[in-house]
């Protein structure tokens, strides 16, 4: 049993089913196909499992960013928007995976929580990447428009815990678009 392989199953596994549906060690165990004993090789409980799996997809996201900023052959704007395609993607092969920081975040609503901590540093670190760009286009007010591109980015996600609708996704990333434009448009004078 390889611990990625565990870690990428178990993702897989929550996305489908939500944390509610995988409270126990027991039940992650029977899902992955493993007994509880093998598991707990590397995890004492469902938490610690839960915490190990946010931390790994949080770590794939943030590589996926940082070859996204490196990537010159893309512009900020299309930077500030792949996330909407990969997302659509995800959901047409039935994965949901940012949904996993919002339920996290839910379901262990104490800021001090290990697993809602590892959930809110995800969150910044969207935010960072969405400020990062904006700045780089001169936008006027990036922390403002950064704030508004998430809130359109946590709101799809928000709907794709329930409706699990990749039409969720194309409006998002056109409202997202729309946000981008106006803070364009004011950087330029057209709106003043």
């Amino acid at each position: 049993m390889q611990r990625e392989q565990v870690l990428e199953q178990a993702l897989e596994i929550l996305e489908l089913n939500g944390l509610a549906a995988t409270t126990s060690l027991t039940i992650m165990a029977g899902k992955l196909g493993c007994s509880e004993q093998e598991l707990q090789r590397f995890w004492p409980d469902r938490d610690a499992l839960l915490y190990d799996a946010l931390r790994y997809h949080g770590q794939q996201i943030d590589v996926w960013r940082r070859k996204l900023l490196l990537d010159e052959s893309l512009s900020p704007e299309k930077k500030l928007l792949a996330r909407y395609q990969v997302l659509a993607e995800a959901v047409n092969n039935h994965r949901y995976p940012g949904c996993l920081f919002i339920a996290a975040c839910s379901f262990y609503p104490q800021p001090d929580h290990p697993i809602h901590e590892v959930a809110e540093l995800q969150k910044q670190a969207s935010w960072q990447y969405t400020h990062e760009l904006l700045t780089e286009l001169h936008t006027d007010n990036p922390e403002l428009v950064a704030h508004q591109m998430e809130l359109i980015l946590e709101g799809c996600l928000s709907r794709l815990l329930v409706k699990r609708n990749v039409q969720e996704v194309e409006n998002a990333r056109r409202l997202a678009e729309d946000v981008l434009s106006i803070a364009l448009c004011r950087k330029n004078g057209a709106l003043s």
